[in-house]
């Protein structure tokens, strides 16, 4: 439910805002309790938001800390190994992106804020179709996206850890 007196700035994250993102993503690594896959550096988050695809970032207020990131990646780009299973499970159609990581702070949950960044990735993306995986066990994450209007479309393994492909595309019954 979203609290009527909840107000984000969403928008495009700019090359200051690389150690709050960091910071953000630390602290819901699964290092830390978190629900991400994987562990992101410093540097490995700058990497990912080389400003070759949008990344998206939301605050309360002007100048304050960022409370939700979302990432996207050309899909010819993915080197990570779990994203190379997703695109050989599902690769989306011709333009799709990798859509994600996507991190909200905990304090943010439940507030609306992931369709907030999610808007604002589509609008940036000219409404390609974003191509994510999420753990079968995250059923927040799985219930989420369905609320925006994904759906699965495939399913992988990897390093043990079971995956649903979503995507946003219209799939024809």
């Amino acid at each position: 439910m979203t609290d009527p007196g909840t107000t984000y700035l969403v928008g495009p994250a700019q090359a200051a805002d690389i150690d709050a993102i960091t910071a953000l993503l630390q602290a819901n690594s699964p290092s830390h309790g978190g629900s991400l896959t994987g562990e992101f550096s410093r540097d490995k988050v700058a990497a990912m938001a080389d400003g070759t695809s949008p990344v998206i970032v939301a605050r309360r207020v002007a100048d304050g800390p960022v409370v939700g990131v979302l990432f996207s990646a050309a899909t010819a780009t993915a080197q990570a190994p779990v994203v190379l299973a997703m695109l050989a499970a599902y690769a989306g159609g011709k333009g799709a992106y990798v859509y994600g990581p996507v991190c909200i702070a905990e304090s943010e949950r439940g507030q609306g804020l992931l369709a907030l960044l999610y808007a604002a990735l589509r609008e940036q993306q000219q409404g390609a179709e974003a191509v994510l995986f999420i753990r079968r066990d995250n059923l927040a994450s799985l219930r989420a996206h369905a609320r925006l209007g994904m759906r699965e479309v495939a399913g992988f393994v990897c390093d043990g850890a079971e995956f649903a492909v979503y995507s946003d595309a219209i799939v024809a019954e």
